[in-house]
């Protein structure tokens, strides 16, 4: 069992929100619970009456009750709700909690000043825009689409697009062009917001020609509203047929909200998008709300008096999660800018990670999330976070976007506090929120995910289909969750949502990650089961390879992929790594690799063969390209292996187009020049250690 790191304080009922909720269901509902695992059984087993106490709890508002709350339970195709009416803008804006001259956004950047909005100026702000989109003729179901990042305005947007029961759809400015089409001409928006450009640490980044092409590309786009948000003095560019100023004009319309359906659809999101369209996933008012009260609440413990940081961008689903922090009385922290430079200065930027957390300082915040390379990236730097900066309001952390080794953990207990309580959360656009992750009333352990979350009926599959505890399987999802997808854009039949999620597994949804679940309920995600490292049937996740390879300090990054053999032998494991400033691939680094895989794994882990690479290729929300480079190096023309679009920077894959086509003419020629001996001449290699 791993080590224990935090452990509950002895009062955690008293102190916690979801230790308050247990209570409210003794009062009220005569259910009485000892510990975690039985409530959490009883979440996933009485979905009804899980789900109606959320509804209970935090005091939804239905303009039009439900008839029942779960009318058919079969997946894909669960109804909840049916006959409710409401607006998930309307829990927002309620803030619960907070009085209306209190903050609840605080959003920082490297491009203005510090913006702070109170619960009335939000409101207000939410107001004039809502009463903007109407003018342009905006109503229930019309999309609106934003090309801007993580500041105040695209979250008012947001919010005034829900308040009419319009859909609202983000991209990040980084997003090229064709990414961004890709997306949206799936969705053919009325209304397009976009900035003029951004900064990023010192770089000034104008995108008024990235826009003009986004806008031609959508003719749907009749309106197209310009935040002069790098050059807030310059002349409105050509494509725009209006400024923010003038969308969010004064007005005496009041502010009001539209009660739509549960599954109304409240925003499209995206998959990465790497072998073909992004496929635009379509969340509704209800479930997301209902999911993000549970999560917010129960599982982060936030409410009023709290501040909650995630360091995202708007083309990340944990945007989308942070947005709900108001509706359960938390004020919203928002970063727009480079995590990894000092550029407040004034001077020239600098590179300095601690640049997160001095914000959390200055901002007071109380939850700060971020995702698990950040971190490991903070403890390879040698940053000790509560040495540069006051972190004394700091109670929470949390981890998403790749499995948080057990030398991550170690390092924030160490670095940045010893009393904060760390949730390592995984979950996905596809649900908007994680589906394991951590909670109060549990200890937290080095490199383990805490729990299953209330609701969420997973399991680990065996390659047989039974269910297995302990030991290493496909992740499901055997019982609905209301946050699961109302079902993809353009996809009437459901046909393209059931081959997502539901072909492996007859109405069981499949999520391709694989799991460890231990006897005591901890879970342990070891990396995409379509990327698996299956060496003599043993299937190995990439997760702890990667954890063991990037300690090394001489390298910065990694990927690695498995090539079957058709007759059924071994296969070929292929390590790519790309170095550190002034550190070059050798034959003692190479056996230094080896060595580090053979002690902390085992020797199946061991490479046939480690190649330096200039960088690893990954998706604009930082994802490893692990199955499109797989698909490259055995032959797959690099158009039909990935979609250029989809990438944060494609000529990432061109060392392994080279690699590849060296391989296929039998020329000992690795990704990025001359390859060393080969392996069996050579007794310190991977190969020759194997045998």
């Amino acid at each position: 069992m791993s080590q224990v790191l935090w452990q509950p304080p002895v009062d955690v009922r008293e102190r916690s929100r979801i230790g308050t909720y247990l209570d409210w269901l003794d009062r009220t509902r005569g259910l009485r619970f000892v510990d975690y695992p039985q409530v959490w059984k009883w979440s996933v087993t009485d979905l009804t009456g899980f789900w109606g106490s959320i509804w209970d709890y935090f005091e939804v508002i239905g303009h039009q009750p439900p008839d029942q709350v779960l009318a058919d339970a079969r997946m894909p195709g669960a109804r909840w709700f049916p006959g409710a009416r409401l607006n998930y803008a309307e829990h927002v804006l309620r803030a619960p909690g907070l009085d209306d001259d209190q903050p609840v956004v605080l959003a920082y950047s490297q491009t203005r000043h510090p913006v702070t909005l109170t619960v009335a100026r939000l409101r207000e702000q939410v107001r004039r825009t809502r009463a903007g989109l109407r003018r342009l003729g905006v109503g229930p179901g019309d999309r609106v689409a934003a090309y801007a990042p993580n500041i105040p305005e695209t979250y008012v947007l947001m919010l005034a697009t829900a308040s009419l029961g319009a859909v609202f759809s983000t991209c990040a400015p980084e997003f090229g062009t064709r990414s961004v089409t890709d997306r949206w001409q799936q969705i053919a928006p009325t209304v397009l917001v976009a900035v003029d450009g951004y900064r990023y640490g010192d770089k000034a980044v104008d995108r008024r020609t990235e826009v003009a092409e986004i806008a031609a590309a959508l003719p749907s786009a009749r309106h197209r509203i310009v935040i002069p948000y790098l050059a807030p003095d310059a002349a409105a560019p050509d494509w725009a047929t209006a400024s923010w100023a003038a969308l969010a004009a004064p007005t005496d319309d009041p502010l009001t909200f539209d009660p739509v359906p549960f599954d109304h659809p409240l925003y499209v999101l995206y998959s990465s998008g790497t072998t073909g369209l992004p496929k635009p996933i379509v969340h509704g008012h209800g479930g997301i709300l209902l999911e993000h009260l549970k999560m917010l609440a129960l599982h982060h413990d936030l409410g009023p008096g709290d501040r909650f940081f995630w360091f995202t961008t708007t083309g990340w689903m944990m945007w989308n999660y942070l947005a709900s922090g108001p509706a359960v009385g938390a004020a919203i922290v928002l970063f727009d800018g480079n995590p990894a430079v000092d550029a407040a200065s004034g001077g020239p930027a600098r590179a300095d990670l601690g640049t997160l957390w001095r914000l959390a300082a200055d901002s007071q915040t109380t939850y700060f999330g971020t995702s698990a390379p950040f971190l490991l990236a903070c403890r390879k730097d040698g940053l000790v976070p509560r040495e540069i900066a006051d972190l004394s309001a700091l109670r929470g952390v949390g981890s998403t976007g790749a499995p948080l080794p057990p030398e991550g953990f170690a390092w924030v207990y160490r670095s940045v506090g010893d009393e904060v309580h760390l949730s390592s959360l995984s979950g996905g656009t596809d649900v908007c929120t994680g589906f394991v992750g951590g909670v109060p009333l549990l200890p937290v352990r080095a490199g383990e995910i805490a729990c299953r979350c209330l609701g969420a009926r997973v399991e680990a599959r065996a390659a047989d289909g039974r269910p297995v505890v302990g030991e290493l399987g496909e992740l499901v999802i055997t019982a609905p969750m209301p946050s699961m997808p109302v079902g993809f854009w353009n996809d009437p039949d459901g046909i393209r949502y059931r081959q997502a999620y539901f072909d492996t597994y007859p109405g069981v949804w499949c999520h391709g990650d694989w799991i460890t679940i231990s006897e005591h309920g901890g879970c342990t995600i070891t990396g995409r089961s379509d990327a698996t490292l299956n060496r003599g049937g043993v299937r190995l996740g990439t997760a702890e390879f990667y954890s063991v390879v990037e300690a090394l300090p001489e390298v910065a990054d990694s990927l690695v992929i498995h090539l079957e053999d058709s007759e059924g032998g071994a296969g070929e494991l292929l390590l790519f790594v790309a170095m550190a400033d002034g550190a070059e691939l050798d034959d003692p680094l190479r056996a230094r690799i080896a060595g580090a895989l053979r002690t902390a794994l085992s020797p199946r882990h061991l490479p046939d063969g480690i190649h330096q690479v200039p960088g690893v290729p990954r998706t604009l929300s930082g994802k490893k390209l692990e199955v499109p480079v797989k698909r490259i190096v055995s032959g797959v023309p690099v158009e039909r292996a990935a979609a250029a679009g989809a990438l944060a920077d494609p000529a990432a894959l061109d060392p392994f187009v080279r690699f590849a086509a060296a391989r296929a003419n039998a020329v000992p020629e690795s990704a990025s020049g001359p390859a060393p001996a080969s392996p069996a001449a050579d007794p310190a290699s991977p190969a020759a250690g194997r045998r």
